[in-house]
């Protein structure tokens, strides 16, 4: 597919439940077709031997009208024989997989084991979803969120967030790999070329985190400030979903709009905050954002 750069194309950067469902608003409002969506690989994970990409699939399944409702992630009506095996035999079953689900994992992984790259295999299953808007991996190259937890060490992504269900103390959040990745064909352009970029409602750390980390990525969204517009995942000082309020906190920030204002401030022009915080509009006006 050739992108076409033009006043009507939305580049969005993307990561987990909130954005996917801020992308599901977004196109009943703009046509799905001019819509670029660069995605968090920083959470992929090898689990049971399978490629999983668990922010482009939620996005993918949000958009198709498959998402969970009660979850936000995986399939609805899915159903839990291959875990239930797996446990049977006493193998690994914290990061669960449903039945329907594993043919996503199964199809990325013999098709990255043939030699595509995940930004061929993403426009694949998004096409075969027919999610209308380009989905593309804002890496193809191995990038990882680690997390350092209080008193236990680095670990990886997955086993902070569902293992230990995101309640553990964190010291500190690292890119690995991300100094020696390239952002995939495409991104940089869609950046450049968007009428509006947007960086969607999603954890500022380690979903947009990782984006912002691949070199060039930033740069590019900076050089497109005065068309950038940030939406906050904080409403009157707690996350919508998961715990961005409590990592802004453990690592320094504050956990509010005007938090989230002074982060994104040297990249975008204008903050989208909640009437909850109404009050807090001279704060981020403040810091240099409408």
């Amino acid at each position: 597919m050739t992108l076409v750069t033009d006043a009507s194309l939305v580049t969005v950067l993307a990561g987990g439940v909130g954005a996917a469902r801020f992308l599901a608003g977004l196109v009943q409002e703009h046509p799905p077709r001019r819509v670029y969506v660069v995605g968090n690989t920083a959470d992929d994970v090898v689990s049971h031997g399978l490629h999983v990409s668990p922010d482009l699939d939620t996005v993918t399944y949000t958009l198709a009208g498959a998402i969970n409702p009660d979850t936000g992630w995986g399939l609805a009506g899915e159903t839990w024989s291959a875990m239930a095996m797996l446990e049977h035999y006493g193998g690994q079953a914290w990061f669960r997989l449903g039945d329907r689900d594993l043919g996503t994992h199964l199809y990325r992984t013999s098709r990255l084991s043939e030699g595509a790259d995940l930004a061929t295999v993403t426009a694949e299953i998004a096409e075969a979803w027919d999610i209308g808007v380009r989905l593309v991996p804002v890496t193809n190259d191995r990038l990882q969120t680690r997390v350092t937890v209080a008193g236990e060490g680095e670990i990886g992504f997955q086993e902070y967030f569902v293992e230990r269900r995101h309640a553990v103390p964190v010291e500190a959040v690292r890119f690995d790999g991300a100094e020696s990745s390239t952002p995939a064909d495409g991104v940089l352009e869609a950046i450049a070329g968007a009428g509006a970029v947007v960086i969607a409602p999603s954890n500022p750390i380690v979903s947009i985190g990782p984006i912002l980390a691949v070199p060039g990525v930033s740069d590019a969204v900076e050089a497109r400030r005065s068309a950038t517009v940030a939406v906050s995942p904080i409403v009157a000082g707690a996350a919508l979903r998961g715990p961005a309020d409590r990592l802004l906190r453990e690592l320094g920030h504050e956990p509010s709009v005007v938090g989230v204002a002074r982060l994104y401030a040297p990249l975008v022009a204008t903050l989208v905050i909640d009437e909850a915080d109404a009050a807090e509009a001279a704060a981020v006006e403040a810091e240099g954002l409408r």
